[in-house]
């Protein structure tokens, strides 16, 4: 029950969201459109910005499942940027309303996992000391989310493929080879 409440609270927000800023939501306003009262709310997330966060990781979660080999990073990646343009309404109005710091603290540790599946599956036999396998990660997902966040600040105008394709061509390879420079 408490997993369809949540959905309920995120579709309510999302609704809202199309009418006005987040900056004007209230929990008020967000539990009355879900037919809820405030305490509900308040059981599940512990403010908006909680809701919003959990929202935006919920999303790009299911845009993730089952995306996580060094041979479907790129589907998943795209798969990213599908979910944030499915949901354009949504993103540009938390983008627009919270810090960019805010909106990179949300996809960090989504980006994060599907780059710690990738290399721990290219890693292979290689010995490989697991804080630098959280180094390379998290380089590369400096890249992903830099592009990212270029891409909604740019109003999500240019083909997410596109993009995908290109960070792919400019990364092939790398990865293995930052990896084998990292054995020990």
């Amino acid at each position: 029950m408490s997993q369809v409440t949540k959905r309920a609270l995120e579709q309510s927000l999302k609704n809202l969201l199309l009418k006005k800023p987040l900056t004007k939501i209230t929990i008020n306003d967000i539990a009355e459109d879900c037919g809820i009262n405030r305490m509900t709310f308040y059981y599940h997330f512990k403010d908006i910005y909680d809701l919003v966060e959990w929202s935006c990781l919920e999303d790009a979660r299911r845009a993730l499942d089952e995306k996580k080999t060094y041979e479907t990073w790129q589907q998943g990646f795209l798969q990213i940027f599908e979910a944030v343009q499915e949901n354009r309404p949504f993103i540009m109005n938390v983008y627009r309303c919270v810090h960019a710091e805010q909106v990179e603290k949300y996809l960090q540790p989504l980006v994060d996992r599907l780059l710690l599946d990738v290399i721990n599956e290219e890693v292979g036999t290689m010995k490989v000391r697991d804080e630098d396998k959280q180094f390379i990660a998290q380089v590369y997902s400096y890249i992903f989310i830099g592009l990212m966040l270029d891409w909604i600040k740019d109003d999500m105008r240019e083909d997410p493929r596109q993009i995908v394709d290109r960070l792919a061509k400019l990364i092939r390879g790398s990865m293995s080879a930052a990896l084998s420079r990292f054995q020990f």
